[in-house]
């Protein structure tokens, strides 16, 4: 198992659980990003700098990812691609997008943003905080006590 991390959006607070993780439970994370980002030396943290463009990060992601691992994203399209390929996908806030949810969530997702083209205001997202962090860092630990 391994967890990939889309990096570029992904909030330096969970960055921060993720390195910990890496090193107790020695489960290789690779962030995934199209910009400079340092991370901790740890044989258990990795990093692949890709190009600009849309979808180049996420293209990268969904390549190298295998059945089992855990990817770290907010981006649904990019969550509906990898439980699409039989991995799990975790929002920062907390939440798990797997087979069971992921198309309500992208069918959702496609209306607001018909929405918000046809000129409606629908509002950003919650503040992100320690509730937040919190959900994140139990979904986190539950998923690697299954795994294991």
């Amino acid at each position: 198992m391994k967890i990939w991390v889309d990096a570029d959006a992904c909030p330096r607070a969970i960055k921060d659980i993720l390195f910990r993780v890496a090193d107790r439970t020695e489960i290789p994370v690779t962030l995934v990003t199209n910009q400079g980002l340092r991370i901790p030396d740890s044989a258990y943290i990795n990093l692949i700098r890709v190009g600009q463009g849309a979808d180049i990060a996420d293209d990268e992601i969904v390549n190298k990812c295998q059945v089992g691992d855990l990817i770290i994203t907010a981006d649904i399209p990019l969550a509906a691609r990898i439980v699409e390929k039989g991995a799990l996908a975790l929002d920062p806030r907390g939440k798990i997008y797997d087979k069971n949810n992921i198309g309500q969530i992208l069918d959702m997702r496609n209306f607001m943003d018909t929405l918000r083209g046809s000129g409606v205001e629908t509002g950003g997202p919650a503040s992100f905080g320690q509730k937040e962090r919190f959900k994140f860092a139990n979904e986190l630990d539950k998923f690697i006590a299954q795994s294991h």
